[in-house]
């Protein structure tokens, strides 16, 4: 490291990780006081809900809230001022990391301030903005790349789920008793989600606003068709199993046709992936035969300058390629 970086390189790479390791800290102490907060406030529910009458004042939708607390109460004031702050919650509950917004906070600005400060040791003035902001969307990358494996998960699962219900309507059961079966029996992230719905509805939660967070937690087009035609039957009737035995065959040749879709367009992510890959192959190839000639990229300024916007770019030219590819219907 110190041929290719020098006495800089390591001042940036120590930088780098006692920020990442002060970020780490600080997000476990916050984690540790709110699960401490979370359980006081639960505790104060529960003794609540044993009154007289406090299931009619609302204590069981006090206790939901309780139950989804961010933490501390100055700290939930300031989270509760930000814009999109409810948007932003419901993209980390589905991504399913277990982080609240004020750890996924910590987190961009731990990032963001790792990567911008470790840069200012290595590269020319205007960069290391560029590579803050870079450290700034590296959370929000997981969380979305989590989400996105959850959602193709959960729509694989999605029509065997839906004739569970069917065949548990038909054997006679009610729609509410249907949800336990299918959170019974269905395949995670399903099962898990019907749970939910279930638990709700029998918590005292209408049913109609259980599906409707339903449709909000699953942000997938199927699952808002079979919130909406859920809804339609319990307002004008109808045979619900024969619905959802419908509401099954068309969400699996939905399925089929994207899974076709994803066939077709291989070759334009297979370039992208390979047009992504082959300047770094072909530089580490480069450096091995010849360490000297590649070492100016990394100890002068202008090389520095060069790699930067080569690798702006490359990324840049990788983002365009699988815009083009991916197809949404």
């Amino acid at each position: 490291m110190s041929g290719i970086l020098g006495q800089n390189g390591i001042v940036a790479v120590a930088l780098f990780a006692s920020i990442a390791l002060a970020m780490l800290a600080l997000m476990l102490v916050w984690e540790g006081i709110r699960r401490l907060q979370r359980q006081r406030s639960l505790v104060t529910q529960l003794r609540a809900l044993g009154k007289p009458g406090s299931i009619a004042a609302g204590g069981a939708s006090g206790l939901l809230r309780a139950v989804e607390g961010q933490g501390p109460a100055w700290a939930e004031n300031i989270l509760l001022r930000l814009p999109h702050q409810r948007d932003l919650k419901n993209f980390l509950e589905q991504g399913d990391v277990g982080w609240t917004v004020g750890t996924f906070l910590m987190l961009t600005v731990g990032s963001s301030a790792a990567f911008g400060l470790s840069a200012m040791v290595l590269m020319p003035a205007p960069l290391p903005l560029v590579t803050a902001a870079v450290g700034a969307v590296i959370p929000y990358m997981y969380v979305s790349k989590r989400r996105k494996k959850r959602f193709a998960k959960f729509e694989e699962h999605f029509p065997e789920a839906i004739d569970i219900l069917g065949r548990a309507i038909r054997a006679g059961h009610a729609f509410s008793a249907g949800l336990e079966v299918v959170a019974e029996e269905a395949n995670a992230p399903v099962s898990d989600e019907f749970r939910q719905v279930y638990e709700e509805q029998k918590f005292g939660l209408p049913l109609s606003e259980s599906l409707l967070s339903l449709a909000d937690r699953i942000a997938i087009l199927d699952v808002r068709i079979f919130v909406t035609a859920i809804m339609i039957q319990r307002e004008s009737g109808g045979n619900l199993a024969e619905i959802l035995d419908n509401l099954a065959y068309v969400i699996r040749e939905r399925f089929k046709f994207r899974r076709q879709l994803r066939v077709h367009t291989a070759h334009g992510r297979m370039t992208g992936y390979v047009l992504a890959v082959a300047p770094l192959v072909a530089g580490i190839g480069m450096y091995m035969l010849n360490p000297d000639y590649m070492g100016v990229l990394f100890t002068e300024p202008g090389g520095r300058l060069m790699l930067a916007v080569a690798v702006s770019l490359q990324l840049f030219g990788f983002l365009v390629i699988r815009r083009l590819v991916k197809i949404k219907f």
